[in-house]
């Protein structure tokens, strides 16, 4: 038996709002936009590079919903964004005025950041060390 984490639901106010933060801001493919109804998308999108889990937007359909946009994780880290190119990587968003809430810090497993997307969900850039290289493909 096999199973995978196919794809992780952000909620969002707005589909296109989030599809151009991601696509622009974190240049984040645009995997699948489907309209399914006058109200609902199926709207999919993930890293260049990645190969097994993408993020599907999915637009706040009722006011309990909405309470949880920027805050799916109650204020803790949500997403971990690896990168092998912190340096690059972090300029890049700083240059597109994406907020770090941490600036890089080195630690034992690699360098990372903290940032926030644009409804404040919290993002860890991370580039693992050698040792943890495999972190990666994990």
């Amino acid at each position: 038996m096999s199973q995978r984490i196919a794809h992780i639901a952000l909620v969002v106010d707005d589909y296109d709002k989030a599809i151009d933060f991601y696509v622009n801001k974190l240049d984040f493919i645009l995997l699948e936009d489907t309209k399914l109804s006058e109200e609902k998308r199926w709207v999919m999108v993930a890293p260049n590079c990645a190969k097994e889990c993408s993020l599907l937007l999915a637009k706040a359909a009722n006011p309990n919903q909405a309470k949880s946009i920027g805050n799916q994780t109650g204020g803790r880290v949500f997403l971990f964004l690896f990168t092998d190119d912190f340096k690059t990587d972090y300029q890049k968003l700083k240059s597109r005025n994406i907020n770090f809430v941490r600036p890089p810090q080195d630690f034992e497993f690699g360098k990372v950041a903290v940032f926030e997307d644009l409804y404040g969900n919290l993002w860890d850039l991370i580039e693992p060390n050698q040792n943890n290289k495999g972190l990666i493909n994990n």
